[in-house]
């Protein structure tokens, strides 16, 4: 009986051995998979005066750091606009008078947002245009999809 007890003894401190090697294996810092900073943003189209509540039509993802992806049909053109201004959405847009387009002064707003990460920042940017006209006049390649 005393031999059976002492295997099952040894049986559980092999058994704690494993699980305290296991458990430090996983405890140790994650190592970055890339020397690249996060560059990872979802961008939207939506009908509204409000992000909060705009109906979104259309959705797409883009990613620029190592190298341009995401859903965006033309992600690398797009990541080139964003670093031309080191991810600052607001210098993207021209009024509506800079690019001699004409559009009607109807009022039916569409909200583009941008949501995640650029360069390693976090980044949350919303702009209303009064219709699509004046949305497709006004911004780059990043919200032309």
């Amino acid at each position: 009986m005393r031999k059976i007890a002492g295997a099952i003894g040894l049986g559980l401190t092999l058994s704690a051995g494993c699980l305290v090697a296991a458990v430090t294996a996983s405890a140790e810092p994650a190592q970055p998979r890339s020397l690249y900073a996060p560059s990872a943003l979802v961008l939207t189209v939506g009908q509204g005066e409000d992000a909060s509540t705009a109906a979104i039509q259309r959705a797409v993802t883009l990613s620029c750091a190592p190298r341009p992806s995401g859903t965006h049909p033309a992600a690398a053109e797009a990541c080139a606009e964003l670093s031309a201004v080191d991810g600052d959405f607001s210098g993207l847009a021209v009024t509506e008078s800079d690019n001699g387009r004409a559009c009607t002064r109807d009022w039916r707003p569409i909200t583009v947002t941008a949501e995640g990460v650029w360069d390693g920042r976090r980044v949350s940017y919303a702009h209303t245009f009064p219709n699509n006209c004046v949305k497709e006049g006004a911004t780059s390649l990043v919200f032309a999809f």
